[in-house]
């Protein structure tokens, strides 16, 4: 019996976060690329506006998305930290930071669409603003909310500096999704500081692979695990 945990267990962590990457990965393209772009009406905040009104529910459903997909995230985390420790655990500690930076700084983000709904609630105390103001105000936290999701976007990248390392390194994962991982790294930062200097730089193609392929090889093929327990008794 003992013998049994020790070989499934790599296993059932890899399936774990391959499924909870799979399920982050299902959200964040809708909620952070198709919604934006059919709500946010660029230059126009009249537009803008009309656009959340109208489809209220929608805009809603997309602030739950992005909590759903920061809350898997943390789950994603710990499961890769269980199937990575064995290699470094002081990097797999590195990579839990600043995913856990990362989520935070993208949960409390959404603080800004919730206040574009209040907004446009109609609620007695807005009278203050003529309609102009609020739609500016909608406007502008819209903006903001992207700027936040930029400095997310910071340490997007960088924890997956150490979980590349950590995969290259590891000998039951393929080394080729680390340097995949790290290269995305450098493309998120890039793009990210990118963005406050004023260029518009799109490294998505860059950035989607490393992921995307590690994703496919948890759910799929999983890891080494002979290659994993030889990893865990020289850590242990």
């Amino acid at each position: 019996m003992t013998i049994r945990t020790a070989e499934t267990s790599p296993l059932v962590h890899a399936r774990v976060a391959g499924f909870l990457y799979l399920f982050a990965n299902l959200f964040a393209p809708i909620t952070l690329l198709y919604l934006p772009s059919r709500f946010i009406v660029r230059g126009d905040a009249a537009g803008t506006a009309s656009n959340i009104m109208a489809s209220e529910s929608l805009f809603r459903l997309g602030i739950v998305g992005n909590l759903f997909t920061s809350i898997a995230n943390i789950f994603l985390v710990l499961a890769l930290y269980q199937l990575l420790k064995v290699v470094n655990k002081n990097m797999a500690s590195l990579m839990v930071i600043f995913s856990l930076v990362g989520i935070s700084i993208a949960m409390l983000n959404e603080l800004t669409q919730l206040a574009v709904l209040q907004l446009l609630s109609g609620a007695d105390y807005l009278n203050v603003f003529t309609t102009e103001q609020l739609r500016a105000l909608t406007y502008f936290f819209l903006r903001l909310h992207g700027q936040g999701l930029n400095i997310a976007q910071i340490f997007w990248g960088l924890w997956l500096f150490p979980m590349g390392y950590l995969v290259f390194k590891s000998g039951f994962l393929p080394r080729v999704l680390g340097i995949l991982l790290v290269i995305a790294c450098f493309g998120y930062v890039i793009q990210s500081f990118a963005a406050f200097l004023g260029y518009d730089v799109s490294l998505i193609f860059f950035t989607g692979w490393g992921e995307l392929l590690l994703l496919l090889w948890l759910l799929i093929r999983g890891v080494n695990v002979e290659q994993w327990r030889k990893r865990a008794l020289e850590s242990a």
